[in-house]
This record gives structure tokens, sequence and C-alpha cells, in this order.
């Protein structure tokens, strides 16, 4: 860590005068209270990190300093230019430093500027130069030298901020970061303070406090954006919503931010007031009104699903639900503007990070939803640390919870009912994956017992399981694990028992409800609500993808192979697979039984890579049946083709409800049209 230069100036001011006070302190250099207090916490880190005793203040404002700290300044500062004379950057470095005088430097640069700054020879910048130009290909900008400009970056002027506030980031942690940055740009400090106060100014109109990493950012990167616009390079056919972000108080408090700048276009209004949007804070003092529709329900579904599959019920959820507010307020418009390269995550990767991690990533659906975009890592990292300080907080944990994966040989859509029925029958066991053997061999989280239909090499506790259990078989299976898990079989509660207790001693407004409470408290008994919510998750539904024009009526056919082979034409004929992929289901259905999922009903499909290009289910219907191995004669076929591990899930869910009904089932084998047929699917579709 290294001081800043207002850091440097305040111990300077301490140091050779202990006696001064707060106040005489900020009237000297002309600082608030909050850039006082900040700044010391800055000091008392580089002590801490020297060795050296912390600087305290007394009630009246005073400085209590060591002895210590004299000495070893004393020391520091005369070495203090040799040791800056010595200081060396990395090629990484270099790459940050060449960018940030290309952005932010008022004269045209030539190799002579960047050797003269960096402290190397030609050949090593023009290296530098060509690494600097494999970074920028993602942004799709290039570095062009010309006699009459020098050296300037080309490219869309959005994709230039983006690098621009990337690099002014990593800059400013460098060594005498802001030093550097202050003599690349030709600014000073007189500036970054009267940019600052405006900053401030913003925190106050919005009532909220930047994040200190943010507060020294942001005039930085303001200076910059105001540079560029005065040299005309404009923000150009940026697809802003402008109703979006006009309505906002981040939009009113940009007017203010450049009351005194009338050329500024509204394009770079619109692109300030965005910047402001993307700024994470601290606090606030206001709550935040729900200026996009649906954040707050959403946080709340991610939240409800990360429970479930954590086994945990969060203390005092509606202020975590404040924080991660707070958080993903500005994360929602950098996913939505593709701006999140600009968060950097320098978090711990503990062992129980990266489960919570792992858990928060498959919970994170409803956020994706809202957005309309796949949420990057760095984000859904952030998200992670809010959530696991908080269990940390509250003594929550799932590092002692038994964690289990189920492993199936082929098939997704298998796989994910046998994990489905696995999560139901053990809600205390944090459920990470269901995975196919080739993904179980390279797995690197950390599980304590694996579910299969077929044995495994592992030396974690393996239970070889049908993949469709009966009520008898799950009971036999339950008891069979615990004993195993825990060395007893724990007594099964009553929801039933204990509602009837509650309603002697109290009214019950909203059973339902009150049950689901209850259920996630406990974190025991049969989830009953799992699969309803899980199927709300899903966008596509069954009468979505078996529509007539998939169902086809026959009496019998010869083979099984047969029946495969017409399953699949109508998915042929529609794109969604090709010729190769209808081989592959007959390969997989040879050896894998388990795509029985109910009487007289099987699903065959094959891996995604086997030729599967869109997500799609037929229906063939056998009045006759045929014989499927000796053991199954199968009247309903319904061939899938999985994409990958989610497109299908809900369409796949309301079929195994229309499986499951033998009535529903049977007036499906026994339909004499298609119209029979699909009303039937339509009646399940919207279960």
């Amino acid at each position: 860590m290294v001081l800043n230069d207002r850091c440097k100036r305040i111990l300077d001011e301490i140091t050779k005068d202990p006696s001064i006070t707060s106040k005489a302190l900020e009237r000297k250099l002309d600082l608030s209270r909050r850039q006082l207090g900040y700044s010391m916490d800055k000091i008392n880190e580089w002590l801490l990190l020297n060795d050296l005793p912390v600087i305290e203040r007394t009630r009246q404002g005073h400085f209590i300093i060591n002895q210590a700290v004299f000495t070893k300044l004393g020391n520091r500062q005369k070495h203090k230019a040799r040791l800056s004379e010595q200081l060396v950057f990395t090629e990484e470095q270099r790459i940050q430093l060449i960018l940030t005088m290309i952005l932010a430097s008022k004269e045209e640069l030539s190799l002579n500027h960047f050797t003269y700054e960096l402290g190397v020879s030609k050949n090593t910048v023009l290296n530098d130069i060509k690494q600097a130009q494999t970074f920028l290909d993602s942004y799709k900008l290039t570095v062009r030298y010309t006699r009459r400009y020098g050296y300037l970056l080309e490219g869309k002027e959005f994709q230039i901020r983006k690098v621009l506030s990337h690099v002014t980031t990593q800059v400013l942690q460098m060594p005498n970061g802001e030093e550097k940055l202050r003599k690349i740009a030709d600014i000073s400090q007189e500036q970054v303070d009267e940019v600052t106060q405006r900053v401030e100014n913003v925190e106050n109109q919005l009532s909220y406090k930047f994040t200190d990493e943010k507060m020294k950012t942001m005039p930085y990167i303001l200076i910059f954006i105001m540079h560029r616009v005065r040299k005309g390079d404009i923000i150009d056919g940026f697809s802003i919503e402008y109703n979006e972000l006009s309505d906002t108080n981040e939009y009113k408090a940009t007017e203010q931010l450049l009351y005194d700048m009338e050329h500024v276009p509204e394009s770079e209004r619109l692109f300030i007031t965005l910047y402001l949007l993307t700024t994470n804070i601290f606090s606030s003092d206001i709550e935040l009104e729900e200026t996009i529709p649906n954040i707050i329900s959403s946080i709340d579904d991610m939240l409800r699903q990360f429970e479930k599959r954590a086994c945990i019920h969060l203390q005092d959820r509606d202020q975590l639900m404040d924080k991660l507010l707070q958080h993903i307020k500005p994360a929602y418009y950098r996913i939505k503007y593709h701006l999140t390269d600009t968060v950097l995550f320098q978090g711990s990767l503990s062992k129980e990070f990266e489960e919570i991690h792992h858990l928060v990533k498959r919970s994170i659906d409803p956020l994706e939803t809202l957005i309309g975009e796949v949420i990057p890592d760095n984000e859904v990292a952030y998200i992670t640390m809010l959530i696991g300080g908080w269990m940390d907080k509250h003594g929550e944990s799932i590092e002692k919870k038994t964690k289990a994966i189920v492993v199936c040989p082929q098939g997704v859509s298998v796989s994910w009912l046998l994990f489905n029925e696995l999560q139901q029958l053990f809600p205390e066991f944090v459920f990470l994956d269901y995975l196919s053997v080739r993904e179980f061999l390279h797995y690197k989280l950390d599980y304590d017992v694996v579910f299969s239909p077929i044995y495994l090499e592992t030396d974690k506790k393996l239970f070889v399981t049908k993949v469709f259990l009966g009520k008898e078989e799950k009971h036999r299976l339950r008891k069979q694990v615990m004993l195993a898990i825990y060395g007893f079989i724990p007594n099964e509660m009553s929801m039933e028992s204990v509602i009837g207790i509650i309603h002697k001693h109290t009214t019950v407004h909203n059973e339902k409800e009150l049950e689901e409470d209850l259920l996630a408290y406990f974190e025991r008994g049969e989830n009953k609500n799992f699969v309803s919510q899980a199927i709300e998750e899903r966008d596509i539904k069954l009468d979505q993808l078996i529509i007539p024009a998939n169902i086809t009526l026959m009496d019998q056919v010869s083979s099984w192979e047969e029946a495969i082979r017409i399953s699949g034409e109508s998915l042929v004929t529609s794109g969604k697979i090709e010729h190769r992929y209808i081989d592959e289901m007959i390969r997989y259905c040879e050896k894998d039984p388990y795509i029985v999922i109910g009487p007289n009903v099987a699903i065959p499909h094959a891996a995604p890579e086997d030729g599967a290009h869109e997500v799609g289910m037929s229906l063939l219907r056998l009045k006759k049946g045929v014989q499927y191995t000796n053991d199954y004669k199968i009247n309903l076929i319904i061939a899938i083709s999985a994409v990958d591990k989610q497109q299908h899930i809900h369409a796949l869910m309301q079929l195994m409800n229309l499986v499951g009904s033998e009535v529903d089932r049977n007036k499906v084998i026994n339909a004499e049209t298609t119209d029979e047929i699909y009303k039937v699917i339509q009646h399940y579709s919207t279960n």
C-alpha cells in the first residue's frame, strides 16, 4: 500500500507539528471533516502495514503520536528521493501507463515521450504497445500512430471510455499513482480538489455516500471525460435509453455537477448520469426508491432460491435486502450497458467462499431475467461477498453441512430429475450440482456424498440409486443415507402437527405462507413448494415445445429403434436437431434404462454436442406400445433436444406432472386426435 499525496501532506503536517488540531489541519490544507477522517484511516492502515502504532485522536481533536512513528518517518525521508528513482514498472503497469498517456495527455505523443516517462528502451515500448493492442482487441479498439497527431486510439468512443475508466483505476493503485496520473494528464491538485467537491455535492444531493475507492477515482475520470469532450471526442450513437436515465435523481445530479458547462451535449450528460448510476455506494441515508421495476422482487426471489440451495434461513433478511439493493442497483446499469469490466474484484477465494459463490451463481436467474443479460462472474462475486459476509455476521455457515452431488451417465434431463428428487428427499443437504461422469472426474468443489445410478470410483460416500423412486424406495434410501452419514435416523417432523399446535394458541392469517416460512426455518420435511418454485424460474412451457406439428399418432411400430427415429423426425424437420442426434439417442437408449420416467413413458435424448441446435420436444403416441428392453412397454415417447441444463427444465417438470396422473396419461395414450393430446398438454402448461 502506498499513501496518496493528500495522506502524505497530512502526515507531514502532523509530524512537523504534533500539537496541531484536526480543525486547524482542515483549515490549513483546505479539507473537509470527511476528507480528513478518510485520510487518517488510510494513514493508520499504512502505519499498521509498516508495523507502526496508529495515530489516535482525542475528542478535542488533538493527535497522539508514538515516538516510533517519528523515528521511522525520519529515516524514510532520507531515502525518499532514492526510492522514488528506483521505482521500476512491470510490463502490465507500463501498458496501463501508456494507454493512460494516450487517453489523457494534452500533447501529441511519440515514442520518446513513453521512453522518458517509463525509463525503458524504445524496443521495450514498442513491445508494450503490441501487448496493449492485444488488451484492446476485446474492446475493438486500435492503437495508431500518425506524424500529425502522434499515438491515438481509434474506435467507438463508448469503448474508449471503458478503457479509460479501467486504466485510471489501475494507475491509481500504483505507488505514487495519483502523482503519476496528475503528471501524465497535466492537471493540478487544485483541479482534483475542485471536482472532488462537486462529487461531494452530488453525494449530498442524492443522500448517499460513494465508496472510498470510487471517491478517489471519480474526480480523475470526470476530468478525463471533460478533457475528451473539449477535444471533440463525443459519445455518438450510444444506445442509452433516454427515458430510463432522464427520470432518475442521478440525471438531476449530473445537471448540478455540470452547472457551469453549457457546452456539454445531451449524450455526454446521459453518459455521466450512467457513470453515477453504475458507481458503487457505501451507504444511503434514504430508502432507495425502486426506479428499476421488479428489482426488489427479483432480489427476494434470488435470496429464496439461495436459502433453499444452501439449506439456511437468512436472519434480518430485510436489512440484507437493503444492502443488496445498494449494490445491485448500480450493477444493473453496469451489466445492462456492458460496463462490468470497470469493476475489479479482489476478494478472498476461500474454500467456503467458492461453495457460496457456486450456490449464488445457481440462484442468480431472477436477476438475469430482470436485466436480460448474463451476469458476469466479477459481479456475482460481489453479491457472494455480501451474502457470505452476512452469513458470517450471523453465525451461519455451509462449511459443516453435508454437501452432495448427483452424477448420471447420460442426459441432462434425467440427471436433473434425479437431482430434484433427491433435493426433496434430503432437504438438510446442500446439493451442489448434477453432473455427467466426465464432469464428475474433473469436479473441483468439495463434497461429502455422491448419488448415482451407477457405481463410481470415489473416496466419498457413494449411494447407488434408481432415477425414479417409489414411495417405499424413497423411505429406504433416506434411512440408508441417514444411518451412513449420522449413525441414526432423525425423527420425521410433521408440518401438519406443528401448524395444528400453532392454531391452538393463535390466529393464523395465511397458513400457506406460514408453512413455507417454517419449512425454510427448520430445513426439514417434504419440501412441497420446491417444484412449483423451480418451474416459475423457467420461461419455456410444455405447450411451446410439444406443439401439434411435433405430435405423431400411431398404433404400433416394429421396433424400439424405429420408434426413436419416428419421434425425432419432426425435430430434424424443424431444424432443432441433426440426423446424427437421432443415432445418438438410439445409442444412449441401449445402455440407459433411466429414460423411462413413468408407466409407459420414456424420454430419449442425447447430449447437446451430439447435434442439438435448439431446445425442443416431440411426442410419439403408440396405442399398442413398443417393447423397450425386457422390462418396459412404452406407449409415449417424448424425444428431447436439450441444448443446455436449463431451458427445457420448465417443460420437463410440467411433463412429469402429466405423467404422474394416471387419468391424463391414459387420455393421451388413448386419444384419437392430435387436438385431444394438445389440450391435455395445454392444461399442464398452466401449472
